[in-house]
């Protein structure tokens, strides 16, 4: 079902796969975030997981972010931009009857439904999985959020179903509470400036 949504979405894209380089080799940290231990993961994407096995594995291994190139930046953008517009937004309520409903978007999504469409399609673009993260914020008036992390040697960059432009996590107005574990992408962390979770969990 994926190939379909992925598919369509893509056609939207201005971006054309090429032959130019989306990264380069690994490199020190710029500004990002600071994890601490595995805590609970998110129940929706729990029963996501259950659903999409393959999507969730571990990859064992610890990597630094690497160095985004222009072209990479260009595409970023360009899928944040064209998910953003191709999709309606709509709560899990609206769509499924029932909240926490994680899955991939046809028409129309919640913020955690952009997010996996968005990482789905920039890893078809030649990202890692592992610098692509799904992350748990707090909106300034307290409602639970969820925004796609992309991990570079420049620091931590925020892709967002309420915002075109990707900016540097430090500056968009959202307390960050969890994301996925870089080395599993079943797993989530905890992010040191954290706070109490707003969204349902399952325990840990």
């Amino acid at each position: 079902m994926k190939g379909v949504f992925l598919k369509a979405a893509i056609a939207g894209c201005l971006v054309a796969m090429s032959s130019t380089p989306i990264v380069m080799a690994a490199q020190p940290m710029g500004s990002s975030m600071v994890v601490g231990d595995v805590t609970s993961q998110p129940i929706g994407h729990y029963e996501f997981c259950k659903r999409n096995r393959e999507e969730c594995r571990g990859t064992g291994v610890r990597t630094a972010p690497p160095r985004v190139t222009n072209y990479g930046w260009t595409v970023v953008q360009e899928v944040n931009k064209s998910v953003n517009y191709a999709v309606m937004p709509m709560t899990d309520y609206e769509i499924h009857g029932r909240e926490e409903v994680w899955s991939y978007p046809d028409v129309v999504g919640d913020c955690e439904d952009y997010v996996l469409l968005k990482r789905a399609m920039l890893i078809e673009h030649g990202f890692s999985p592992s610098d692509l993260l799904i992350t748990v914020v707090r909106k300034p008036n307290g409602e639970g959020h969820a925004v796609l992390t992309l991990r570079t040697s420049d620091g931590d960059y925020v892709l967002d179903n309420l915002e075109d432009e990707v900016k540097l996590w430090v500056d968009t107005p959202y307390t960050y509470l969890k994301r996925q574990a870089s080395f599993h992408a079943g797993r989530w962390v905890d992010i040191e400036n954290g706070d109490e979770l707003m969204v349902g969990s399952i325990p840990e």
